[in-house]
């Protein structure tokens, strides 16, 4: 552990806020001459902190909402649309309306939605605009948890589209509107056989080009050092000042005071900026994934995420996400910044999180949050997350140095440890614990495996390096082991492919066996499960056997 207290304690509350009202100039979606002339900022903070610099152009598939109402008995009730959200047709879109509560899966199954407008309890998602398409349904109207409006991405589709994943793109008109205005129509339907609204929608949906700045210091062996990815996206929604501009001047502290000590760097740091994040479905980290995948997949040790940092009423740091490998750095920084201790929660399947199938372990996304609120909201970043509110007043100048100095102790870890503070054991733990809970199904070999993995990962950290190069060949060992398990724990399995902006299940490798599981024995159904589980476990048993080589080295 080399972090310098002195370089954490260095976090300038003055030049955050000074960049935060930067970012208050200019609302910025993605593609956009504002947002342009937002990165144009950015590249000149880094350029005169010493970074080399690029500020990329690419194509991107984005949409932006723009007007919508919704018409009930000829009253026009508040409401917007949604990135992805299909235009309405001229005249709108006329249907029955029809409840599907919560708009889980059985919810969906319990009505018949073709053709119909599903009423939805909750924030738009993409993954009840997957249930909505696959429903047959024309349109959806969300419920808002309360009185204010929260601007969402509905495309499942993780980054621009492809040939293959152009089908699976929302195919309904999708609108929000406010708590009292739902229960309303709710009622009116508790009375009515049938209640027909009309959905307004303007959506602006097409490829243009957008931004991405790279900016980068190289570690001691030039450009073939290993670095650590420090990224967060710029595009806002509104003028979007704590999500993400807060974050994006976290970003900047941390790359100022961080090159101060570069000498001192074991490894390079590469910061990156997106654009396409709330318009495009992480359009621009996916792009630069798919343009960098063997640079990345033979460099990058770890990615480093940032959004939405020192939210007003922001008290909580345990539960920000962090793969398990990482765990262990997050608990002691947490610690060490704010007495917190941190719970180890796992990331969602959100926030730029792009690198999983390449391998790369990654930490946070937000760090902080708001505490348990009584509304039911879709995250814990504020009641103004995603609305016209979010301006610089929702920011905390102490909080935000907080959070910012969580950031610079944890890249100055891993920027400065002699051996990189990765677990694959913590790792592999989590995978024996999912295999516990599944039980049965389970081959009895391959429970074996998993143990044989953990013991052997375990012992790593017994025996520290005792020199430089000692520790490159450990940390060269820890780097290939992520490659291993990082896309077991967090993608479906192909690591040049982007899984859907979905929920996913723990080590969604085990999806076929946990099925299994939970069918009735000799059915068949168990029949067809356990083809799929069969071959599951043949993918675990060669990634342990991919484990037990390196972990032999």
């Amino acid at each position: 552990m080399s972090t310098s207290p002195e370089i954490v304690a260095a976090v300038d509350g003055g030049l955050l806020m000074g960049h935060c009202q930067e970012f208050a100039k200019r609302v910025k979606l993605s593609g956009t001459p504002e947002e342009k002339e937002s990165f144009v900022y950015l590249k000149g903070c880094l350029d005169s902190y010493g970074y080399r610099t690029e500020l990329l152009e690419h194509d991107a598939y984005i949409s932006l909402p723009g007007p919508a109402r919704v018409e009930a008995d000829g009253k026009p009730l508040e409401s917007i649309t949604h990135s992805f959200s299909l235009p309405s047709p001229a005249g709108g879109l006329t249907a029955a309306l029809v409840d599907v509560g919560d708009g889980g899966p059985e919810d969906f199954s319990k009505q018949d939605c073709r053709g119909r407008i599903v009423l939805v309890n909750g924030i738009a998602s993409p993954a009840a605009a997957a249930r909505a398409k696959a429903a047959g349904a024309a349109g959806q109207l969300h419920v808002s948890p309360h009185e204010h409006l929260h601007e969402m991405c509905i495309s499942p589709v993780w980054g621009n589209p492809s040939a293959e994943t152009l089908a699976e793109m929302p195919s309904t008109v999708a609108c929000t509107i406010s708590l009292a205005d739902g229960e309303a129509l709710r009622a009116q339907l508790s009375e009515s056989a049938e209640l027909k609204l009309t959905l307004h929608a303007e959506v602006d949906t097409g490829w243009r080009k957008t931004q991405l700045l790279v900016g980068e210091i190289d570690g001691p062996h030039g450009k073939d050092s290993p670095f650590v990815l420090l990224s967060g996206h710029h595009d806002t929604w509104y003028y979007g000042v704590m999500d993400n501009g807060s974050a994006n001047a976290t970003m900047l502290e941390a790359a100022r005071l961080l090159a101060t000590e570069a000498k001192a760097w074991r490894r390079g740091l590469r910061v990156c900026f997106w654009s396409g994040h709330s318009h495009g479905r992480y359009s621009g980290s996916t792009w630069y994934v798919d343009q960098n995948w063997r640079d990345l997949e033979k460099r990058c040790i770890a990615h480093v995420n940032v959004d939405s940092t020192g939210g007003i009423g922001a008290t909580v740091l345990t539960e920000n996400g962090v793969v398990s490998s990482l765990a262990g750095l997050a608990a002691e920084v947490t610690a060490a910044e704010t007495g917190q201790n941190h719970a180890g929660h796992r990331p969602s399947r959100s926030s730029d999180q792009s690198f999983w199938g390449i391998g790369i372990p990654s930490m946070y996304g937000s760090i902080s949050h708001q505490p348990p609120s009584p509304v039911k909201m879709r995250n814990a970043l504020g009641w103004w997350w995603h609305t016209p509110h979010d301006l610089i007043d929702k920011v905390d100048r102490d909080f935000l140095v907080r959070d910012t100095r969580v950031v610079v102790h944890t890249l100055s870890r891993l920027l400065t440890d002699p051996v990189l503070p990765l677990d694959p054991a913590a790792q592999l733990a989590s995978l024996r614990s999912e295999l516990e809970k599944i039980g049965v199904a389970v081959p009895p070999d391959l429970v074996s495996s998993v143990d044989q993995c953990v013991e052997k990962a375990a012992q790593l950290k017994s025996a520290p390096p005792v020199d430089d190069a000692a520790c490159g060949r450990l940390n060269e060992q820890l780097l290939r082991l992520s490659r291993v398990l990082v896309p077991l724990d967090y993608t479906e399995g192909d690591r040049f492919k982007h899984d859907p902006a979905l929920p996913q299940p723990a080590w969604p490798v085990l999806t076929p066996l946990r099925a299994l599981a939970a069918a009735e024995p000799g059915s068949d159904g168990s029949k067809f499960l356990a083809v799929g589980a069969a071959r599951a476990s043949n993918r675990l048993r060669a990634a342990m056997d991919d484990l037990a080589a390196l972990l032999r080295e």
